[in-house]
């Protein structure tokens, strides 16, 4: 018989995915056990300290950085970050921006602009398509 959906343990690795943090610097319990998927929904309701603490000052995983950072994971790889940053590191990037940032940064603008342009056009597309289909 299978395991009931909030019996199912996930990985110490997908916990921390999920919730947003770098599981190295997570405590040591976290990172020995799998986390039933109601004991995430728990911790993440109402989060330890050491969570909250994690999420507030870091250091954070590379997806949460190039997030806060306004640019791709391979964004930041291109500029050299492969490690994780504390939140000061990540205010002091954006209040002093690298040259490298900045190119990503109008990268990144550049992607959204076409990916907002390509879902305007599949809209018109989808909307010229239903009107013409037959009734």
């Amino acid at each position: 018989m299978a395991t009931p959906f909030s019996q199912q343990v996930l990985k110490p690795s997908n916990a921390a995915k999920r919730l947003g943090v770098y599981l190295p610097a997570t405590p040591p319990e976290f990172q020995e056990k799998g986390l039933t998927r109601a004991e995430l929904e728990e911790i993440e309701k109402n989060p330890p300290e050491w969570l909250a603490t994690l999420r507030r000052e870091g250091p954070h995983p590379r997806p949460v950085v190039a997030g806060r950072l306004g640019v791709s994971i391979a964004g930041l790889a291109r500029g050299g970050l492969t490690d994780a940053l504390t939140t000061e590191q990540i205010d002091a990037l954006r209040a002093d921006p690298p040259a490298w940032l900045v190119h990503e940064r109008e990268v990144a603008a550049k992607v959204r602009e076409e990916e907002d342009r390509l879902t305007a056009k599949a809209a018109q597309e989808a909307e010229r398509a239903a009107r013409r289909a037959p009734r």
